[in-house]
This record gives structure tokens, C-alpha cells and sequence, in this order.
């Protein structure tokens, strides 16, 4: 692995507390830095409050609930993503991850229609999508799920789109938008604030494949949603650490929160990855009390049930 900086105590003090909700760790189909459990160990280490394990292909609530146990100190959390592998938008198995208690469910990331129809390519130099190359294989073998779409030609959300909400909503979990496109996101968003979803997060908007404008992402703050800003986006390549910190400025800090998406062997040890964010945007002229809005109030305003929630 390669050498990575490692972050200041300044940082790592304004992020503890913080949960992490977005990272990618094994057991995985492709390899990670580190596994579930031993990242609970380290986050409980560096201060974190806990974890959402995101994984495109399977559901990770009952993992959760075994690293919780031998870990108690730290909240590792659940979490759905409504590819192929999970039957697409299939509100049964939102069902069951709500009842085994998932916090967060993703709607269609790599086999959303926007990625699978997406031309965008990234910027030059960047690090392409671990998921690229497995996605790229389950081609080659003629096994690629049907494109999961959650609009239609109309532009309306589909029907089992808002039934999903429903059930997102009764369960009280939080809503992101995986990896739609900005008119896809507005309206399912607005959908889901009809049908009582208390939580949103829109999905790293900087991402290639999505690119949310400012005015885009100012329309979804209003509507209720953070905006995701994920350490990886820019640190990989995708996206100018100038035009991040810029959108952020001009959204709001209050409508954003800060997530690592880190996991990936290449990249720095996904504990440090808030802690190396909060550094790189005090570093920007961000003030300590913006960056612990972003990576503490609204990462457990994203984790904790309402009534649970506390800064």
C-alpha cells in the first residue's frame, strides 16, 4: 500500500463523534483495504462514533450487527443498495433490511439507468471505479441485471419507487440517491418528502457520472437533502478540490455532509479519511465550526434515529 498522509490531531479532534456513512470494506467481491471488524477496532482508536457499511451487491445489516457485538463501542450500521443483485427497486427487501435495522438505503448505483447510459468520462489522471472492472466481468459472462430505472419515460416516479419510500419512511431510514442523474434525483427526492422520508442524502453530486450543477444542488438543499461531499471524489481524481470546496460554499455548509467512500487498497486507511478531509478544507479557509457541522452534526442527523440524535 502506498504511503498517505496521515492526519493532523487538530483534524482528528473536530471529526470525533463523526460516523462515517459511506465506505467500502470487506468481505466484498473485490478487494478492500480492511474488513469490517477491524475497522470498528480503529475507529474506536481514532474517536469515531461509527460506520455505515455501503456495498453495491448485498445487504450489510447483519453484518452490522455482529461487528456491533463484538465491538460495542462503535456503531457500525447497515445499509441497502437497489442494484441487481437485490432484485432492483424491490420494496420486500427494503422490507427486511429495515426490520433488521439498516440505516440507510441506496437507490440504484452501478445499474441506475444514468450510469449505465452515462458518456462522462473522468477527469484526466483520475482513478477509475473499483466496480468498473467487476461490472465489466459479469458482462463478459452474460449475467448483466437489467438496468434499474426509477422514473418513467414521463418523467413521474415510478409506482414501486414510491412504495420503497414508504417503506424507507416507516422504518425511519435515511434515503440517498445513489447514483442517478440530477433530474432523476429532484423529483425522486420531492417524492420522498411526500411520502414522509425524514432524511435524504443526494450521493456524491460531484461524481462523473451525476455532476450536479450548483443550482441543481441548491434546489435539493431547499427541497431538505444534504449533499453528500465524499473524500474520494476529489481525492481520486474526479473531481478539483477547488470546484468541491466551491460548491460547498455556495450550497451551504449546513447542506452538506462529509463522507470518506474510502476501502479501496490504494487509497489512505479509511479511519483517517474524515480526518484528512477536515484538513484539507480547514486548509481552504473552512472554520472548525463548519468543518464539525459537516462531519459530526449531519453524519448523525444521517445515522441516528431522530430521537436519538445529538451533537
Amino acid at each position: 500500500m502506498s504511503d498517505h498522509p496521515t492526519p493532523s490531531a487538530r483534524a482528528r479532534a473536530l471529526v470525533a463523534g463523526a460516523y462515517d456513512t459511506h465506505v467500502h470494506v470487506a468481505p466484498d467481491v473485490m478487494a478492500r483495504r480492511i474488513d469490517d471488524l477491524d475497522l470498528a477496532y480503529r475507529c474506536a482508536e481514532v474517536g469515531l462514533a461509527g460506520f455505515v457499511l455501503k456495498s453495491h451487491y448485498v445487504a450489510t445489516a447483519e453484518r452490522a450487527a455482529v461487528v456491533r457485538k463484538v465491538v460495542p463501542e462503535v456503531d457500525v450500521l447497515g445499509a441497502i443498495t437497489l442494484n441487481g443483485a437485490m432484485g432492483g427497486i424491490n420494496p420486500v427487501a427494503v422490507e427486511v433490511a429495515g426490520r433488521q435495522g439498516a440505516r440507510i438505503v441506496w437507490l440504484p448505483t452501478v445499474d441506475s439507468g444514468n450510469q449505465r447510459r452515462s458518456t462522462a468520462t473522468d477527469l484526466p489522471g483520475a482513478t477509475p471505479a473499483m466496480w468498473g472492472a467487476f461490472q465489466a466481468d459479469l458482462h463478459a459472462q452474460g449475467i448483466v441485471p437489467d438496468v434499474v430505472e426509477v422514473v418513467g419515460d414521463d418523467g413521474v416516479v415510478l409506482d414501486r419507487v414510491r412504495q420503497v419510500l414508504r417503506v424507507i419512511a416507516r422504518h425511519d431510514m435515511a434515503l440517498a440517491t445513489g447514483h442517478l442523474s440530477g433530474a432523476e434525483i429532484l423529483v425522486v427526492v420531492r417524492a420522498a418528502v411526500e411520502e414522509g422520508v425524514r432524511r435524504v442524502v443526494v450521493t456524491h453530486p460531484e461524481f462523473t457520472s451525476q455532476r450536479l450543477s450548483v443550482a441543481q444542488q441548491q434546489a435539493l438543499a431547499e427541497e431538505g437533502a444534504l449533499l453528500e461531499r465524499c473524500f474520494t471524489t476529489p481525492h481520486s481524481g474526479k473531481v478539483a478540490w477547488a470546484e468541491l470546496f466551491a460548491n460547498i460554499r455556495a450550497v451551504g455548509v449546513r447542506h452538506s455532509v462529509l463522507s470518506s467512500d474510502l476501502g479501496q487498497p490504494f487509497n489512505p486507511p479509511v479511519e483517517d479519511g474524515l480526518a484528512l478531509f477536515a484538513d484539507r478544507l480547514l486548509e481552504a479557509g473552512f472554520s472548525e465550526e463548519e468543518v464539525h457541522t459537516m462531519a459530526v452534526v449531519n453524519s448523525r442527523r444521517l445515522a441516528m434515529p431522530r430521537t436519538a440524535v445529538r451533537a
